[in-house]
């Protein structure tokens, strides 16, 4: 396993606490302060232009730098929640094992694995008991076998009157 230089680490603790604290809601009032502040004093500065950049450049900067913070952390979690659900999977008698890793395909072999289920959905639409659940591999043959069973138990049943 690679090391991670001390800047890397640093930057991902820093853009995860930056993170967190940009979501609270005393940064969204300290935020909401500063419009505030800001609208007040358009008369002391009669609205000047360099009133309206003063805002329009801070409030820039500001998303600027937050854009890479905000992704620096969501790229952690969303590998974080993959490596989660991948040990679900492999870890899942039942689950297929080619959802493993699933976010490298391409976007033409994703567009193939959601066209699986779409029909094991179809399949699924089709059930007498909604609770019944299959992997793509059986949902087709266990489909097929419940289909004989209904109408092994429709022939045994008394004719509709």
């Amino acid at each position: 396993m690679k090391t991670k230089n001390a800047f890397s680490v640093g930057f991902e603790k820093f853009s995860g606490k930056i993170t967190k604290a940009t979501g609270s809601s005393t940064a969204f009032i300290l935020a909401f302060l500063v419009i505030i502040v800001w609208g007040i004093t358009g008369p002391v500065f009669n609205f000047s232009n360099t009133w309206q950049l003063v805002i329009n450049t801070g409030t820039t900067i500001i998303t600027f730098l937050m854009v890479f913070l905000i992704q620096q952390s969501q790229n952690k979690d969303t590998v974080a929640i993959q490596l989660k659900l991948n040990e679900l999977i492999a870890a899942s008698a039942t689950a297929s094992n080619r959802l493993i890793d699933v976010e490298d395909l391409t976007v033409k072999e994703l567009e193939t694995l959601k066209k699986f289920y779409v029909q094991l959905s179809e399949l699924a639409k089709k059930e007498i008991d909604i609770h019944n659940t299959h992997s793509i591999d059986e949902a087709q043959t266990i489909h097929q076998q419940k289909k004989g069973q209904i109408k092994k138990y429709a022939s045994v049943l008394p004719p509709k009157s």
